[in-house]
């Protein structure tokens, strides 16, 4: 099983052992026109330590984005979270005023998007920017906040930061705009992080640069992340434990070694097979997308018409996630034995 980083255990060690976040039977639902809701997801439960590095994978439609906008309550619209408890440092974000939220965002728990285009203003500069978060959630003076985020622009490692303090959106590159992006989610020093495929579009120099910053500054400053991605092969580098969601739920959760060199679930395997240069490994795992309009039962697995191991259990009764080896979970009634 895999052993976290010594920050990680001595925190678990600690007499305060409860997560960061405990997410208790998210259910996420949106109207349909035929007056039954579509579930986005599905009575999911999750741990995420003090501390930790989190990897979520899973493929486009999975579910990722409404999980992670459901942790600061703002589900895609027009869903609606439809039950379950959302626990950060044991108190639960479902009870809070819409002025106590207000004040959780942004100062206890932070969001970085894919696309930094769409989020900063393009009218302001980006040292404007930077510090209005400052000043609103840290209660500052103007002066201590354009300090504060000229001290974050050089921990995102901006060249010439005093200048760029002046710049607009539009005067910065892609790999830039996303360094700013993260500064605004960091100058507050959240306790949390949720990351929704942060670095998607960048090419892979600076993919890589964005990622260690990621996992440096999230370490200095003892926060817990929430890492989102497409990508399977970036968790392998960048996570302590690793989960795989399909259709709004856990397929399989453990830790980063467990997960890869001992995957389970015939979904994680497809996922990684994937990614093999082994045509006759990704013919054995691979299978068609269902026919459109194709549905399973709510009593059936969620994965049973892709899986290459379905069996009439399958289409009958849908499995819960359980402990197969310690720290190791699978949603599968026949996970893949070594």
């Amino acid at each position: 099983m895999l052993k976290l980083s010594d920050r990680v255990q001595a925190t678990a060690a600690s007499s305060d052992a409860r997560p960061t976040f405990d997410i208790r039977g998210l259910t996420v639902e949106f109207p349909a026109i035929t007056g039954v809701p579509t579930v986005a997801i599905r009575n999911l439960d999750l741990r995420i330590e003090r501390g930790e590095i989190f990897g979520l994978v899973g493929e486009s439609g999975a579910g990722k984005t409404t999980l992670a906008r459901s942790l600061l309550r703002l589900p895609p619209e027009p869903g609606r979270i439809a039950g379950g408890e959302l626990l950060f440092e044991g108190q639960d974000i479902m009870s809070l005023t819409e002025v106590e939220l207000q004040r959780t965002r942004g100062r206890d728990i932070s969001m970085i998007v894919p696309n930094p285009r769409s989020e900063l203003n393009p009218l302001l500069t980006v040292g404007e920017q930077i510090a209005n978060v400052a000043q609103v959630h840290l209660r500052v003076s103007r002066r201590e906040a354009r300090g504060l985020a000229l001290d974050i622009l050089r921990a995102v490692q901006i060249p010439d930061p005093e200048r760029r303090m002046t710049a607009f959106p539009h005067e910065m590159s892609g790999g830039m705009a996303q360094r700013i992006v993260i500064a605004i989610a960091l100058i507050c020093s959240p306790k949390f992080i949720v990351s929704d495929d942060a670095t998607s579009g960048l090419d892979v120099t600076v993919q890589a640069q964005i990622l260690e910053l990621l996992r440096r500054l999230a370490q200095d400053r003892g926060s817990a992340m929430l890492f989102i991605t497409r990508d399977i092969g970036i968790t392998a580098h960048f996570c302590d434990r690793v989960a795989v969601i399909y259709n709004g739920e856990i397929m399989e959760l453990a830790g980063r070694e467990d997960f890869f060199f001992r995957p389970a679930h015939p979904y994680t395997i497809m996922l990684m097979a994937a990614f093999s240069y082994n045509q006759s490994l990704r013919r054995l795992w691979a299978r068609p997308e269902p026919l459109p309009g194709a549905k399973v039962h709510d009593s059936a697995c969620p994965y049973t018409l892709r899986c290459p191991l379905a069996q009439e259990r399958c289409r009958i009764d849908r499995p819960a996630l359980r402990e197969i080896a310690p720290g190791h979970y699978a949603s599968c009634h026949f996970p893949v034995r070594r």
